[in-house]
């Protein structure tokens, strides 16, 4: 295929639409069903560098669910703990493996973002993964190949019509990309920056204990940023994003986000959350979204009497201020990546309260003094990149 015509552009008055290569070679990619957009097509390939990065980064399977040009959650091949089975709506899944669990968490990080998502894995789509992708929300997929009865039940997801893309597992872009805004063309160099554990030895704090577990916690958040509109903030624990704020003004902003995002992924851990008795006839979709809001400023939304009948076989009682003050205290040994360099100590103050313990950003502000002191003020592990990973 060298040419792919689409339905439309980002918008349904954009017409014509189309992918090709400038050269005139083929398409790196072979759709297997459906039509995708033009927007599925630009999360796909991002998600598939994503995650591409993330296996070679770590050994282990990665997925990321993606929406709007940057992910919602991002996670590599790691077993699932029970509360998380439980937090992801797999429970009932018995033949996990390790792609299915990389995609679990990628999708279950930030359900409500999630919702609707294209996925990108890096291997070989299995059954069991495509058991997992049939029950969520989601418009499409890209991985290297696919098993036969994968395929097949992917194939018949929303009755028909789902996108499933193969790709080149091989393809290397040009050294060269080019975009046009307005008329006027962009030419740079593709960003070939190799994001390793190399990067991590410029450790600028008093406390310089990293293990390994953290390093490769930094490198994924260090991934994922690569690939995320910028501004960008990427909370990361056990392998996984747990908070992603993309393409804020501010980096405090992306901090507040993200920090907000990473304390909710913990929020649905805890025991009232855990046991909201939810009717029978509740979806998944509607479970999130009342969970978000129980777990928010607006939970009588959920909670007031007439509402609260038609969601839960009991009334639940109120999860309070004092309580989820508590319970995100326990929430430790979290890591931090940010995209470009910290100017204020303010974000480090806003990442310690979401349990931060190691950060990796670029360093070169003007007060990286303030934010070293800062970061000591909470004993964390502070590493300087050197390395700027802006994506637009």
């Amino acid at each position: 295929m060298k040419n792919l015509e689409l339905k439309y552009g980002c918008n349904p008055n954009q017409k014509p639409s189309s992918v090709y290569m400038e050269d005139g070679s083929e398409l790196p990619i072979e759709v297997l069903n459906g039509r995708p957009g033009y927007i599925n097509l630009l999360d796909a390939l991002n998600g598939w560098q994503l995650v591409s990065e993330l296996k070679k980064a770590t050994g282990l399977p990665a997925a990321t669910s993606f929406k709007h040009v940057s992910p919602a959650g991002a996670a590599v091949g790691l077993p699932l703990t029970e509360v998380e089975k439980k937090i992801y709506w797999v429970e009932d899944m018995p033949d996990m493996t390790p792609l299915a669990n990389a995609y679990a968490r990628a999708r279950g990080a930030d359900r409500m973002s999630s919702f609707g998502d294209f996925i990108s894995l890096s291997d070989k789509c299995d059954l069991a993964t495509a058991k997992l992708v049939k029950r969520e929300v989601s418009d499409g997929i890209i991985a290297p190949d696919y098993d036969e009865d994968a395929l097949e039940l992917l194939k018949a997801k929303k009755k028909g019509n789902y996108a499933v893309i193969k790709i080149d597992p091989n393809y290397v872009p040009a050294a060269i990309e080019k975009k046009q805004v307005f008329g006027v063309t962009f030419e740079q160099g593709h960003n070939n920056f190799e994001i390793n554990e190399e990067l991590l030895t410029n450790i600028v704090t008093d406390n310089k204990d990293l293990p390994e577990s953290a390093r490769i916690d930094l490198i994924i958040s260090l991934i994922t940023l690569k690939y995320t509109q910028s501004n960008s903030v990427c909370y990361v624990k056990g392998g996984q994003a747990i908070g992603i704020g993309a393409g804020q003004q501010s980096r405090i902003h992306c901090t507040r986000l993200a920090g907000s995002k990473a304390d909710n992924w913990f929020l649905r851990q805890a025991p009232k959350v855990l046991e909201l008795p939810f009717l029978d006839t509740i979806g998944r979709p509607d479970r999130d979204n009342s969970i978000d809001l129980y777990i928010g400023e607006d939970y009588m939304d959920v909670l007031a009497d007439g509402k609260w009948e038609k969601i839960f076989k009991t009334k639940p009682e109120v999860f309070t201020a004092e309580e989820k003050k508590a319970w995100l205290a326990k929430n430790t040994d979290v890591a931090l990546g940010s995209d470009a360099f910290f100017p204020f100590g303010d974000n480090i103050e806003r990442a310690f309260r979401s349990g931060v313990k190691y950060v990796a950003q670029p360093g070169g502000s003007v007060r990286d003094d303030n934010v070293i002191e800062a970061a000591n003020s909470h004993d964390m592990v502070m590493a300087f990149t050197g390395m700027r990973l802006f994506h637009h």
